[in-house]
């Protein structure tokens, strides 16, 4: 019994020994080294502020349109005699699409022309007589008024004969048909759109405040949801006033269709270049902390936190362009910086990193 007791003896003193140690080392690591009203400075990571090229792009929307696009009808009535065109195939400017029934029209320049032949025997004949004095001036007169007439006559006649022949007023691709040979058209008949793609134009808003920005002749960058690659255009006329609706200024560029990837009615994701700042500030956009009146954002100024009000202007993927409130060579706080106040001590880790420019 005794060997029993001192065993559960020593196992009270040893587990008494380990619960003393635990409390001793748990009030050293909870003592702290500085002193009473000495506030913990903060780690966060920082950056110096560098001057760097930045252009200055904003991003539109826009809409591709054909430079040239008409729907194709017939200035006479009548049925169609002959079709001369494949759908989707490419025409010239003059060919012959299509042809109208003119036989009557044919009868009407026979019968016209027969009556302007007479009417022409008849002003020679009475301007011989006219030269005999053997008829009035007044004779005369009705003769040759007779024969004008049925020159005219004839002339409207042979004009609605060539308005029978429907051309291709420009040079493009011709679309689907709605007619067949045989179909009695008028002049309300569709009969296919034909559109011009080898140049598109773009047609795009922006917003008033950067209308002074942006010129005729001014070049820009696009992108469409069906072709991958970016396309370059022109501008070439601009609205003479802002829209008072949108306060917004329309402007339309053109674009060379060399490959005819592009078609017209698509979206157009615009990129329009308004200026190059060659010693803009670009800061990291989770740096800026908004606030009721706009942004801030924190430095380090002797050790401290010191809050900025800063104005921004153009942004990019990641950064943002602060153009008022910080200089070149200040060091910003960029993580970390929710918790910090104006004033607080700061422990910086410096990150090297350039921030890139993004057009």
């Amino acid at each position: 019994m005794k060997i029993k007791h001192i065993v559960y003896l020593l196992l009270f003193v040893g587990l008494g020994a380990f619960i003393t140690y635990r409390i001793m080392a748990n009030k050293d690591v909870g003592e702290t080294p500085t002193k009473p009203g000495v506030e913990m400075s903060t780690t966060v990571t920082g950056m110096i502020l560098r001057p760097q090229i930045f252009n200055d792009n904003i991003s539109l929307s826009g809409t591709l349109e054909a430079n040239e696009q008409i729907d194709l009808r017939s200035e006479v009535s009548g049925v169609v005699e002959r079709i001369n065109f494949k759908e989707g195939s490419e025409v010239s400017k003059g060919q012959v699409l299509l042809t109208i029934n003119d036989i009557e029209l044919q009868a009407q320049l026979s019968k016209v022309s027969t009556a302007q032949k007479l009417a022409s025997e008849n002003e020679r004949r009475a301007k011989l007589l006219l030269e005999k004095q053997a008829i009035s001036q007044e004779e005369y007169d009705i003769a040759s008024a007779d024969f004008q007439s049925a020159s005219a006559e004839s002339q409207l006649i042979a004009a609605q004969l060539s308005k029978t022949m429907v051309r291709a007023p420009f040079s493009g691709t011709i679309g689907l048909r709605s007619i067949s040979e045989g179909t009695y058209v008028t002049p309300a008949t569709p009969i296919a759109i034909l559109v011009n793609r080898s140049q598109l134009k773009i047609t795009f808003s922006i917003p008033e405040k950067y209308a002074s920005q942006v010129s005729v002749g001014t070049q820009f960058s696009f992108t469409t949801s069906d072709s991958q690659g970016e396309h370059s255009a022109k501008i070439y006329a601009i609205e003479p006033e802002v829209e008072v609706a949108t306060r917004t200024l329309k402007m339309r560029a053109i674009a060379e269709n060399f490959e005819g990837k592009l078609f017209p009615g698509t979206y157009a994701n615009v990129m329009l270049p308004l200026e190059t700042v060659t010693d803009a500030l670009l800061v990291p956009s989770e740096a800026l902390i908004p606030v009721q009146n706009g942004k801030k954002i924190f430095i380090s100024e002797n050790g401290k936190a010191k809050e900025i009000d800063v104005q921004v202007g153009a942004r990019t993927g990641s950064s943002v362009r602060v153009v008022s409130g910080l200089h070149a060579g200040d060091t910003i706080l960029t993580y970390g910086v929710m918790a910090l106040k104006d004033g607080s001590p700061v422990k910086i880790n410096f990150d090297e990193r350039e921030l890139m420019n993004v057009e």
